[in-house]
């Protein structure tokens, strides 16, 4: 028998991820909002893999309550990831899964780009997305910084330039670059000061573009798109860092929709 996963959160990600890992012979022990960790901790110390697939807002405080003997056994898949999110919490070396598919209710999901996969489980990660037909692969560690940043961009850009553009990915680029390019550029001031690492721009814009090109027909924003930008903001203003075009779409987002007013 091999050993279990445990998926905590079974929203649509965990739901695709249980399907493949269930495909590869494991056990799958899913764990919904509210379950006491600690207490599936000490029936089950030693998991193949404990994936947290809950969505950006509900991490950090997962990250903070998750049993020790689990730290070493973490994998992670959310948007606007980076390294600090986990150091913050003393976790280090988690399998990390650079999503680059949409996956919505009751459709089947859509690739954008092979998913890239870095960390001591990647190997496992990397087969039950093949058992699904998930595009996807493995990169080594030196690479993850540059893919998560990769995909914050794309996330990010699409959103936040999204609320004022509306449409499609390629309806943005074809139609709107001027703004896109903006907002990218902004969008990578902040992840500079988020990483504390001098970021190769030019080779992270065309990797968006890449991504772009994957999914052209992908809506540019959906229901996170005013949290994203209201994040983006907080920590421009913690880092000091000017973002007029940032700006000026929230000031239209709060004439337009009091209720969403950043």
């Amino acid at each position: 028998m091999k050993k279990p996963v445990v998926i905590i959160g079974m929203g649509e990600m965990g739901e695709l991820f249980a399907r493949g890992f269930l495909k590869c012979g494991h056990p799958v022990y899913p764990l919904l909002r509210g379950t006491a960790l600690d207490g599936v901790a000490r029936e089950t110390p030693a998991p193949e893999l404990v994936l947290a697939a809950v969505g950006e807002d509900e991490l950090h405080p997962l990250l903070a309550s998750l049993p020790p003997a689990w730290h070493g056994r973490l994998g992670l898949l959310q948007n606007e990831l980076l390294p600090r999110d986990w150091q913050l919490h003393g976790l280090f070396d988690p399998t990390v899964i650079v999503v680059w598919f949409d996956k919505k209710k009751g459709r089947p999901f859509v690739p954008v780009l092979p998913t890239p996969v870095c960390g001591p489980r990647a190997a496992l990660v990397v087969q039950a997305l093949e058992a699904i037909e998930v595009p996807c692969h493995a990169i080594p560690e030196d690479e993850l910084l540059y893919e998560l940043v990769r995909k914050n961009l794309y996330i990010l850009t699409i959103n936040i330039a999204g609320l004022r553009s509306g449409g499609t990915v390629g309806e943005l680029w074809d139609r709107h670059r001027e703004l896109a390019e903006q907002t990218a550029g902004e969008v990578l001031d902040i992840q500079e000061w988020l990483t504390q690492t001098r970021l190769p721009r030019g080779r992270l814009m065309a990797g968006m573009l890449e991504g772009f090109a994957g999914d052209p027909n992908h809506i540019c924003t959906g229901r996170t798109a005013p949290r994203r930008l209201r994040r983006a903001l907080n920590w421009a203003k913690q880092a000091g860092i000017a973002t007029p075009v940032l700006q000026s779409i929230a000031d239209e987002l709060a004439a337009t929709h009091p209720k969403q007013a950043l």
